[in-house]
């Protein structure tokens, strides 16, 4: 840190030393009331801030409500909320995504003022004869500001509400897809043990065979036995005796 920013933060702390407690709740109560999803509102800066000014504001806002200076109960979640803000807004990448919906917001805001100027003729010619520093000084205004918060809002809600749709739906396909896998791995458990339990038992089945064939009744010479049932005539059955041969 060079000794201009030393001296900058010097300069702070002796201010905020003076400052008075009222002050600082209300600081914490105004950082706390901001709408949770745009960086730019928790450290009050306008969308054009540089990321020099993220961290000037951070600096002096930090100091405002830090803990051990500011007594209000919710100072410790003032202080986390605007570390969050200045993170996102020196992520490259974030910064980027909110800034893209920031424009997306001028170029709605900016389609309804030239609908209205329509419709209202004067506004209209007075827009042709400044050559575009009508529309300019419009978007300087106040006015425009507090629309283009109000739209960056609503276009970051709306942004916000489909990707958690898209998580919700990426959650529920692996959930299914490892259900799916669980359901594979116990069919595939069972049919282990099944073919465990066949082979456990391969050789009790064979001995079985084995001790059955050993056992099975034997003809004797000269003896024939008997046929199955014929049933050439279906009103009588015909059955061949033992024959015995001298």
């Amino acid at each position: 840190m060079g000794e201009s920013a030393q001296d900058e933060d010097l300069l702070l702390k002796s201010f905020f030393a003076e400052v008075n407690e009222v002050e600082r709740d209300n600081e914490v109560t105004r950082i706390l009331s901001c709408f949770k999803l745009n960086p730019f509102e928790y450290l009050n800066l306008p969308f054009d801030a540089s990321p020099e000014d993220v961290k000037k504001q951070y600096r002096k806002l930090s100091l405002l409500v830090h803990p051990d200076k500011c007594k209000h109960p919710q100072a410790k979640e003032a202080f986390g909320a605007l570390a969050k803000a200045q993170q996102l807004l020196l992520d490259q990448q974030e910064r980027d995504y909110i800034l893209t919906q920031v424009n997306a917001a001028k170029e709605e805001l900016r389609a309804k003022r030239k609908k209205q100027l329509k419709k209202d003729t004067a506004s209209k010619i007075k827009s042709l004869v400044d050559e575009g520093k009508y529309e300019q000084n419009y978007e300087r205004s106040e006015e425009f500001r507090r629309e283009l918060i109000l739209k960056v809002r609503e276009i970051l809600t709306e942004q916000e509400w489909r990707r958690r749709k898209m998580q919700m739906r990426i959650s529920e396909e692996e959930g299914r897809l490892k259900k799916d896998e669980e359901e594979s791995k116990e069919m595939w458990k069972r049919k282990r043990e099944h073919e465990e339990q066949w082979e456990g038992t391969r050789e009790q089945r064979v001995s079985s065979w084995r001790d059955f064939m050993k056992s099975g009744k034997k003809v004797k010479k000269g003896e024939t036995r008997p046929p199955k049932l014929k049933t050439e005539d279906p009103n009588k059955s015909y059955v061949q005796r033992p024959v015995k041969r001298g």
